[in-house]
């Protein structure tokens, strides 16, 4: 097959998936989500549309590319025109669900019937011609080259059935090993003592380029001469190093920036200073008189200007003789601008060096019993890496699901290792292709849109989850839908794959040990950037970046200069998505691209862009400079993600309320929220301040929120806390803040948490110093969360307030499900603890602060699973422990005892 032939397949699995991926919607959408209300009058064409998606979905499915030189143009067009219906398709299906939603909630009940027979009107002969055009392109895939693939075939991508760094290494499952520098160890040593050599202690400021091509393994060199240092402060030598710094820089070295980040480390929590000569300031105090390490990751800046600048910054902070900056870059000329002491110039490693990488990936266990056979298959893939640790990663990700020697024979023999034989980054590049081509369909554009994230920035896992769900990507398929699963769950899923796959990385896990954040290789996202170029435009390639910044010698080939033809077969109308590109490059565009735009994250307001806006699904103002959003946005009917956090916007327009198939709202800081909100029925996240107060009403029709961390119960503007009655969807923390409101059990009860499954931590919280009600302890009572939380926090329980004999009863009231792991009770000023917690057989932690009516503890010494026990300021506690009677050991699993402030103790029964 010819090279230009093996680029358009490769390129094209990113536009069939996606879609193959939209039709899948338009029929499962034109079956489930609009009623029989809804399509009466024009079923027929809803027929019709699902029967002509369905047929072109399989198509897609079941399809091997086979075109041929000649047809590289059709193909070309006829997945532009594909991709052009499919969204529309999905267009119409949204339209119709928007507009009986609006008619339910703004018309009169006249208004109403007229309303809806127009809607059916025009919306099947939309629905019509959608079919139409479908069933066309069907009947014209063969001729283009699409074909079936044969019962005996294989498809190389299964159904659904079937970076900022920093200097952390790598512990999730997934990557168990990452902190095993393969073939770097006479490196680390020798980096260690060039630091630590006493004829390097008089100069004020080392500097240290480690210096080599993309990914090979410059971070995590940097990574464990960290930990290095680190275990000299903490062992024998403890003169060097005080201080250990961590600031991600990447293209832009921003003096500034860099300055910030380093006082952040130094746990600044005043107001930053913008100024330079503040920074500089608050940095000296911190580090005066300290040696500190610091590490610059990611350099590109070859202006030596700008590094003098910093340079005569650090020196001016009055910090310790020694102290040094390790510099990672892919530049030769950065290292020569940079360097103080000889530069690190990392190689390529040996083959077997990355045969051992990849039997580590593909088995995750050590020494690893093969064949001879597989071995020698996987050997010869070893040399496929071209010495790149980050390949090796990437191909035993890959290996890792495929057992058999066949298997393994078909990536070693796979045509994409043809794809950019002569190209001297070939290896690298066929790699995260090859993993790419691997992926389940439905996956792949998912990764791709990976390139909206900033280059080098924390991926939260909640928030790229529901950036897919925004774009449709995670709809459940009709297998799925029996299955109960919802977009989020699949969302989670794909995330896990993309970590296993190695194509994430750098996990960061919460207390649960639940991964929340990663981060992307440079050279994955650049390549996820490349991927996507045929519907994004991003900064990461905008003209307005110099040759210099993107044509160093170690960067990754982009699919313009690897496909010539396919990606001047997408020109400006096929772009749907675009990140941080400037106002003036986007008011260019022309109004058809901007009507089709399905994603637009900008840091500014433009009234000329917004009133063009037709399609969008996401909209992000994150950190934008505005402090009103503009009229035209009540006309988005598609949008489903808005992020409107960290800006200046004082108060909500009212026509937020008109953007019902929101799903994610992200709010500024935020005192009091529109009753607008109420309208927004699809809404599944609300991320709001703490301090937030909705009014009455507003949030009891939104039955749809899974999050809401923050609930203000407030009586002189509502709500009460039956607001919370109906949202049975609610998962994660919920934290219920003013519960001096609530007035007794009874009134507790109508926020039902004991049928809120999912909630797995719940905080409540009463007024810091407030008055005690006698009915506070019935309240608590009336407060009984489902049996499947695993976390209660009770933060100021009548502190500062004067007891009453009904708080015992309140905190029975509150009893959590057997499934709860941590228990938190603070300030309860009840004389007894409730029953209850003696039958958690799965608390692992319990902490009891402040509770100072309490003469003793419940009995826990036979909880089998609790783990840590902190006892703290309880003035009257008198005895901790029983005596059970029998030979059975008592607190079995404990390993943390914490008590103080205990003055009337004076037994522990064991």
């Amino acid at each position: 097959m010819a090279l230009e032939a093996i680029a358009l397949k490769i390129g094209s699995s990113l536009l069939l998936s996606a879609a193959g991926g939209a039709v899948g919607n338009v029929a499962s959408l034109a079956t489930d989500q609009l009623s029989l209300k809804i399509v009466f009058c024009f079923s027929k064409a809803v027929d019709e549309l699902k029967q002509s998606s369905t047929k072109i979905g399989n198509l897609i499915h079941d399809a091997a590319l086979e075109p041929q030189d000649r047809e590289l143009r059709a193909m070309a067009d006829w997945m532009k025109r594909l991709m052009t219906v499919a969204y529309a398709a999905e267009d119409v299906v949204d339209e119709v669900q928007y507009e009986f939603v609006r008619i339910h909630i703004e018309g009169a009940i006249l208004d109403k019937w007229i309303r809806r027979i127009f809607v059916r009107l025009q919306m099947a002969g939309k629905i019509d011609n959608i079919h139409r055009s479908l069933d066309k392109l069907c009947n014209e895939a063969a001729a283009v080259g699409l074909t079936r693939r044969s019962k005996g075939g294989e498809a190389s991508s299964q159904s659904l059935q079937d970076r900022e760094t920093t200097s952390l290494l790598e512990k999730h499952e997934f990557t168990r090993n990452d902190a095993i520098i393969v073939g770097r160890d006479e490196v680390v040593s020798n980096t260690t003592a060039t630091l630590t050599n006493p004829n390097n202690q008089e100069k004020m400021l080392l500097v240290m380029a480690v210096v080599g091509l993309a990914g090979l393994g410059k971070t995590t060199l940097a990574r464990s001469l960290t930990k290095q240092v680190k275990q000299l402060k903490e062992g024998e030598m403890k003169e060097y190093f005080d201080v250990t710094l961590w600031v991600y820089v990447s293209k832009t070295f921003d003096v500034n920036s860099i300055l910030r980040g380093m006082l952040e480390l130094c746990g600044a929590t005043t107001a930053k200073p913008e100024s330079r000569e503040a920074l500089v300031k608050s940095l000296g105090q911190k580090l005066k008189g300290k040696r500190y390490f610091l590490v610059l990751d990611d350099v590109w800046n070859e202006v030596p200007r700008l590094w003098k600048i910093l340079e005569e910054n650090l020196q001016n902070l009055e910090s310790a003789k020694g102290s040094t900056v390790i510099v990672t870059t892919r530049s030769g000329k950065v290292a020569e601008i940079m360097g103080t002491l000889p530069n690190c110039y990392l190689g390529t490693l040996s083959h077997d060096q990355c045969w051992s990488i990849i039997q580590d990936r593909a088995f995750n266990i050590p020494n690893p019993s093969i064949d001879s056979d597989q071995e020698r298959i996987g050997k010869e893939i070893a040399r496929k890496c071209v010495g790149l640790p980050l390949a090796a990663k990437i191909l035993g990700s890959l290996m890792h699901s495929k057992n058999s020697s066949d298997e393994w024979r078909s990536i070693l023999q796979s045509p994409t290792w043809q794809l950019l034989q002569n190209h001297k980054h070939s290896g690298i590049m066929s790699v995260l292709m090859l993993s790419f081509d691997n992926l389940k369909s439905p996956l792949k554009p998912c990764f791709a849109y990976c390139s909206m994230l900033d280059r080098g920035s924390l991926i939260k896992r909640d928030e790229l989850i529901q950036l897919w769900m925004a774009q449709g990507f995670l709809n459940p398929s009709p297998h799925q839908r029996m299955q109960k699963r919802e977009m989020e769950d699949i969302g989670n899923e794909y995330f896990d794959t993309l970590l296993e796959k190695s194509l994430f990385q750098d996990a960061t896990k919460d207390e649960d040990d639940v991964i929340t954040e990663c981060k992307m290789h440079d050279l994955v996202h650049e390549f996820a950037v490349e991927l996507s170029r045929c519907e994004s435009w991003t900064q990461d390639f905008s003209p307005e970046m110099d040759d210099s910044e993107i044509r160093h010698d170690a960067r990754i080939p982009t699919l313009e200069e690897s496909m010539p033809n396919f990606n001047h077969e997408m020109g400006d109308s096929e772009i749907r998505h675009v990140a941080r590109i400037s106002t003036p490059k986007l008011e260019s565009m022309s109004e058809t691209s901007i009507a089709r735009l399905r994603s637009l994250f900008s840091i500014q307001v433009s009234n000329i862009i917004f009133p063009k806006l037709r399609a969008l699904r996401v909209l992000s103002f994150y950190e934008a400079e505005t402090q009103e959003l503009p009229n035209s946005l009540d006309k988005l009917k598609h949008l489903r993600y808005l992020d409107l956090s960290h800006t200046a916007i004082g108060t909500l327009p009212e026509f937020i309320g008109k953007l019902y198939n929101l799903q994610t709202l992200r709010l500024p800081y935020l005192d009091k929220c529109s009753k607008e909100i109420q309208n927004l029925i699809n809404l599944r996240h609300l991320y709001v301040h703490k301090r937030m107060k909705f009014e009455a009403g507003i949030l009891r029709p939104l039955t749809n929120l899974r999050t809401l961390r923050y609930f203000n119960v407030c009586k002189e503007i509502g709500p009460a806390i039956e607001e919370l009655g109906g949202l049975n969807q609610l998962r994660g923390h919920l934290i219920i803040d003013g519960l001096e409101h609530v007035w007794d059990g009874e009134e507790a009860k109508n926020a039902r948490l004991v049928q809120k499954s999912h909630l797995h931590e719940l905080t409540f919280k009463w007024t810091h110093g407030g008055v005690a009600n006698e009915n506070q302890t019935d309240v608590l009572d009336g407060l009984e969360p489902h049996g499947e939380l695993q976390r209660l926090n009770i933060v100021n329980f009548t502190h500062g307030g004067v007891a009453n004999e009904n708080q015992a009863d309140v905190l029975d009231g509150l009893e959590p499900h057997g499934e709860l792991q941590r228990l938190n009770i603070e300030y309860f000023m009840g004389d007894r603890f409730p029953s209850w917690i003696e039958s958690l057989q799965n608390l692992k932690e319990i902490r009891l602060v402040g509770c100072n009516n309490c003469e003793g503890v419940p009995t826990l010494g036979h909880l089998p699973n609790l783990r840590s026990l902190e006892i703290n300021w309880m003035e009257k506690l008198k005895r901790v422990g029983e005596f059970n009677g029998t030979h059975t050991p008592l607190f079995p699993a404990l390993k943390t005892l914490y008590i103080f402030g205990c003055k009337e103790l004076i037994e522990w029964m064991v």
